[in-house]
Order: C-alpha cells, then sequence, then structure tokens
C-alpha cells in the first residue's frame, strides 16, 4: 500500500518503521526534523497524504488533529482511509470523521494500547471506530503494527473504548500503589504481597504485568528507574479525557475523578513528570496518612 504517515514522535516513528519493513510504501511528516529507517520524509502533511491508500496520524490532541485533518482531506482521493490512532476526546474523532466521510473517505479512529515498546514490538492493541470497510482495508496494517485490533463500532468507539480501559488502569494502578505502601508499613513482604496477591482476587493488570515495585514481577519500568513505558502525564491526559466524556454522557465516575486528581497532584505538583505512571508508588511511599 501507498501509506502516508503523519507524527513521527515515540509511538509513530516505530509504527511507521515497522509499516516500510513490510514492504509497504511510507511517507512520513513530522513538525520536527525527525529520520525512520525506510519512510521518505516529506515536507507537509499534504505532501503525504498525496496519492495515499490510507493515511495514519499519530497526534498529541483533538485541537491537533482537527487542524491537521482539515489540511489532509481535501488531498486524499475519494475512498482512500483515514486511519487517526491518536488518543483525542470522543468529539473531535467523531467531528474528524464525519468530515472525512462527507469527502468520500472511509475513517477510522484507533487509539493503541501497549506503549512505546509495543510500538517497537509490534504488539500494540488497537481499538477501532468507524465503518466496517474501513476497518476490513486497514485490517492488514493493524497486523503489522499490533497483535490485535478490535472493531468497537461507529466512529469514536475507538475513542470511548480507549478512555474507559485506561481509566480502569489508572484506578488500579493506584490502588496497587496504595496497597505496597500500606504493606511495607504493616511489616509485609514485598515479594509475598505480590505472590499473595497476584493469585489471588486482588489480581490486576496492573500488578501481575506492570508491577510498581522493583524487583517484583516482570520487568517493568519500576526495575529502570521508572524511566516512562507510559508517562505520568500521558495518565493524567487520559484520565482528564475519561472525566470530560463522563461530564458530556452525564455518567458518575467518583473513582475516575479521584484518580485524574492524584495524577495532576503527581504530575503538577510533586515529582511525577518525566516518570512512568507506576511511580505513584514513590508517592505513597514517602507519605503518611496525613
Amino acid at each position: 500500500m501507498k501509506i502516508g504517515f503523519i507524527g513521527l514522535g515515540n509511538m509513530g516513528a516505530p509504527m511507521a518503521a515497522n509499516l516500510a519493513k513490510a514492504g509497504h510504501s511510507v511517507r512520513g511528516f513530522d513538525t520536527a526534523s525527525v529520520v525512520v529507517d525506510g519512510v521518505e520524509p516529506v515536507n507537509s502533511a499534504t505532501e503525504a497524504a498525496e496519492g495515499a491508500e490510507v493515511v495514519i496520524t499519530m497526534l498529541p490532541n483533538g485541537d491537533i488533529l482537527r487542524k491537521v485533518a482539515a489540511e489532509v482531506i481535501p488531498a486524499m482521493e475519494k475512498g482512500a482511509v483515514l486511519l487517526d490512532c491518536s488518543t483525542v476526546d470522543v468529539d473531535s474523532a467523531r467531528d474528524v470523521a464525519a468530515e472525512a466521510e462527507a469527502a468520500g473517505l472511509l475513517a477510522l479512529d484507533a487509539p493503541v494500547s501497549g506503549g512505546i515498546g509495543g510500538a517497537s514490538a509490534g504488539t500494540l492493541t488497537f481499538m477501532v471506530g468507524g465503518a466496517p470497510e474501513g476497518f476490513a482495508k486497514a485490517k492488514p496494517l493493524f497486523d503489522i503494527m499490533g497483535q490485535k485490533a478490535v472493531h468497537c463500532g461507529a466512529s469514536g468507539n475507538g475513542q470511548a473504548a480507549k478512555i474507559c480501559n485506561n481509566m480502569i488502569l489508572g484506578v488500579t494502578m493506584i490502588a496497587t500503589c496504595e496497597a505496597f505502601a500500606l504493606a511495607d508499613k504493616l511489616g509485609l513482604d514485598r515479594q509475598a504481597m505480590f505472590d499473595v496477591v497476584s493469585t489471588s482476587s486482588g489480581y490486576s493488570w496492573s500488578m501481575n504485568a506492570y508491577c510498581p515495585a522493583p524487583g517484583i514481577g516482570p520487568h517493568s519500568p519500576a526495575d529502570n528507574g521508572y524511566t516512562p513505558g507510559f508517562a505520568a502525564e500521558l495518565m493524567l491526559k487520559d484520565l482528564g479525557l475519561a472525566q470530560q466524556a463522563a461530564e458530556g454522557a452525564d455518567a458518575d465516575t467518583p473513582m475516575g475523578a479521584a484518580a485524574l486528581a492524584l495524577y495532576r497532584q503527581f504530575v503538577e505538583d510533586e515529582d511525577g513528570r518525566g516518570r512512568d505512571f507506576s511511580a505513584m508508588l514513590l508517592r505513597f511511599e514517602s507519605r503518611g496518612r496525613g
């Protein structure tokens, strides 16, 4: 396929590289000067989109997505797929999809889970909203960039799935960190804590696959000084999107709201910025009940 890829950052660059490595023709654009193996650099988003069968975007937020979409939609050929892999608000995803469909394009919102490691290894999970025919056309690309792609329904539903998933992740990581800090103060060995919880009713991805305690469980960012696999500020962003969506849908999400408040404090007022979101454990280790 001829692919245009817009947004070659920490996630986009390895995703684009994997597509090129698989034999696709990839033209890439980023506002920073980025060199990606196998990807032809071009000078604008419009140039990346011209003649492409699929245009993939990986962008920081909904406002930037809207601006890029306004540039590339007129340059794309009817029947092409606009595939947005950014994590943005549901309204932006649905508005961009409507604009693309009005221009005769197939639009997909397909945010990802798996972090930088998953992008490099080609093991991402895609949560996809949009028309089934668009999903079918993009499926071979999902198979290269990831290990799983789930069609979640109409446009915007991919974003809905992502923010619901990450609200659970943020809440469970906080609970896991709180529990380790409590176990420490009760004199319970961390390995014993892990051995019990990881095989009983406290089981969770945050505990079993991404343990925030160094030296416990499978290798995780905690074992690398909390260098981000998924940065705390990105978790803050996703929890904010979840609360924005909850407000619009009149949904009661008190745990999500509490997680947002804690991550905001951790990132903005404490030392969480630039650390993995599991570094929340350090916060609870150093604090008492007051």
